[in-house]
């Protein structure tokens, strides 16, 4: 009972994906559903093996199919383990396909199509010097078994054209794939670091802002309490001036939380080009020339962010590109990408970005047809605006004015 199953655990590991193969590291990990079914797909071009079916039976081809079709059965075992296996094994796998279509080829010249699959998995094997070496090996090797079969050499050039060509673009892929990842990284850490930085700057300016005024409230309150009995009219100048700075430090914390809210422009773009770039997006952008007011750079940098994670998740572009414009006593962002276009007004979060830019008195405009990419146009006015308070917010402030009330006449 033991033996069989430890048989049984045995052939279940055959396929378990190891945390390095293609099927885990790989673009099959990719949110498309489409492609995740990459290593399906792909074996379509399996077809090509029965060429001596279209050959009109051609004596050459005479007793073909059936090592073909035991070829068959051995290729998807090696596909399948390529797909699955540690990258260090992998070059294994390729040796073994590429195996195969040398034994098979005296019987089936269309076994060349296993050599096109060894050269696209030889793409992953180390690093992309070796794999080109390991291509070029493969088709000087199967090139020297056709000189020896003394086989139509018009037939063999096509096989190692497709070969080659699918080997050198699997690599550069390859290449491409490992600086994204390390665009993603390099973004997450500067992610990181601006946070830790941020946090660090709020706890030093809360503690240099409140421990002194907290301090000196304190001395002034045990001041009044003492002067209480002895001396009422200083007790009350006391209490006044307690109450004083408490209204100067409750003006600081503001002027410290919007501080804390505000988004730099600058910073986001810079975010956006990580991230981006990351996604596989050439992104191009032109900081504003001069500086803007506070509550107008926050509104942009905001809007734009919404923008970039819609480009990022939805629009399937390659080019995106941003520029921050002054037309008279307007401030202008456009925000441009090739994607597939066709959003509509009101989806992607387009709603609140347009609420968030009205509530200062600006506009948003969008041109975005289908298939021509997507164009957004901010224009806010340079001057300082002040939104309107919501219901929400008034009735948040009402028991503070309350009090301030009862203290006022008390």
């Amino acid at each position: 009972m033991m033996a069989a199953g430890s048989t049984i655990m045995e052939r279940n590991m055959l396929f378990k994906a190891a945390p390095d193969s293609l099927v885990n590291r790989g673009k099959w990990r990719s949110e498309s559903r489409f492609a995740r079914f990459g290593p399906l797909i792909s074996m379509v071009w399996l077809v090509w093996v029965f060429g001596p079916v279209w050959s009109g039976g051609d004596p050459a081809f005479r007793g073909w199919l059936w090592p073909t079709l035991a070829s068959v059965v051995v290729f998807l075992v090696f596909y399948a383990r390529a797909f699955t296996c540690p990258r260090r094994e992998m070059v294994w796998h390729v040796l073994a396909i590429a195996a195969l279509g040398g034994v098979l080829t005296p019987f089936n010249p269309f076994a060349q199509c296993y050599l096109i699959y060894a050269c696209s998995f030889a793409a992953y094997c180390g690093a992309p010097k070796l794999s080109l070496r390991i291509i070029v090996s493969l088709l000087a090797l199967y090139s020297g078994e056709w000189f020896i079969l003394h086989l139509p050499w018009i037939y063999l050039f096509n096989g190692l054209m497709i070969a080659l060509m699918v080997g050198v673009i699997g690599v550069f892929q390859r290449v491409e794939g490992d600086r994204r990842a390390e665009l993603r990284l390099s973004h997450d850490e500067v992610r990181r670091l601006a946070a830790t930085a941020e946090r660090e700057r709020i706890g030093r300016d809360l503690h240099d802002l409140l421990g002194h005024t907290l301090s000196l409230v304190a001395v002034k309150s045990e001041l009044a309490k003492r002067l209480l009995d002895r001396d009422p009219v200083a007790a009350r100048r006391e209490i006044a001036e307690v109450e004083r700075v408490a209204r100067e430090a409750l003006s600081q914390v503001r002027n410290a939380v919007t501080g804390i809210r505000a988004a730099g422009l600058a910073a986001e773009l810079a975010s956006a080009k990580l991230l981006l770039e990351s996604a596989g997006v050439v992104f191009d952008y032109r900081p504003p020339a001069l500086a803007l007011p506070e509550q107008v750079e926050t509104t942009l940098a905001l809007v734009l962010r919404e923008a970039v994670t819609n480009i990022q998740r939805h629009a399937h572009a390659t080019r995106a590109e941003v520029s921050v414009e002054h037309e008279r006593d307007r401030a202008i962002l456009r925000v441009h990408d090739n994607g597939r276009g066709g959003i509509g007004a009101h989806g992607n979060g387009l709603t609140g970005m347009r609420e968030r830019i009205e509530a200062l008195g600006g506009s948003l405009a969008i041109r975005s047809e289908r298939g021509r990419g997507t164009e957004l146009a901010i224009a806010l006015p340079l001057r300082e605006v002040e939104p309107a308070a919501s219901p929400k917010a008034a009735r948040g402030s009402a028991p503070a004015a309350t009090l301030g009330h009862q203290l006022k006449h008390a």
